[in-house]
């Protein structure tokens, strides 16, 4: 997935976070570390989801609902103009009875071209197979 601006403002606009790292390009140029923009780290691991499909099914599961997340670090800063992709590995998965199962997934946003991803945590998801 590319990170862009126009993603980066929408973001933004919707949380109501305008922190001027995020959204204003000129300055960031001139003032950030990074030399530009970058991902809100909220942003980075709302975009977790959006690579998820298939993974349920793969694993035989008919439906799942997020229940949290633990351990949530942001590594890296998500420059705009990155490339990112999900990585998800099961950790856990325990048996709620009544078909009901509760996973614990590894979930990452790496970057491409860096070694340390922009977000790590595990997401704890609630499901039935």
């Amino acid at each position: 997935m590319d990170i862009t601006q126009e993603k980066i403002d929408a973001f933004a606009k919707l949380t109501g976070d305008h922190q001027w790292i995020h959204v204003n390009p000129e300055r960031a140029k001139r003032e950030s570390p990074f030399g530009c923009t970058i991902a809100h780290g909220i942003f980075t691991l709302a975009l977790l989801p959006s690579f998820f499909e298939g993974f349920m099914e793969q694993h035989g599961l008919v439906s799942g609902v997020n229940y949290g997340c633990e351990k949530t670090r942001f590594p890296a800063p998500v420059p705009v103009g990155s490339k990112v992709r999900g990585r998800y590995v099961l950790k856990s998965l325990k048996n709620l009875g009544r078909g009901g199962l509760k996973l614990v997934i590894s979930g990452k946003i790496e970057i491409e071209g860096q070694k340390k991803p922009g977000c790590v945590t595990d997401i704890i998801v609630l499901a039935s197979g």
